[in-house]
């Protein structure tokens, strides 16, 4: 749960990356992709601490 949570925090915080740098659709697209992708590796490593010591 925390994982699909943080990759779509992730995609939206690249999509308004983009959009603050006036990319266009493509830009939009990468930069969503890239952030959720870098948000649920985060998210994943806080998966398996919080399972570890729960």
């Amino acid at each position: 749960m925390i994982v699909i949570l943080s990759s779509l925090i992730g995609a939206a915080l690249g999509w308004l990356r983009a959009t603050k740098l006036d990319g266009n659709r493509a830009d939009h697209v990468q930069y969503a992709f890239g952030f959720g992708l870098a948000f649920s590796i985060i998210g994943l490593i806080l998966t398996v601490i919080v399972s570890r010591y729960i």
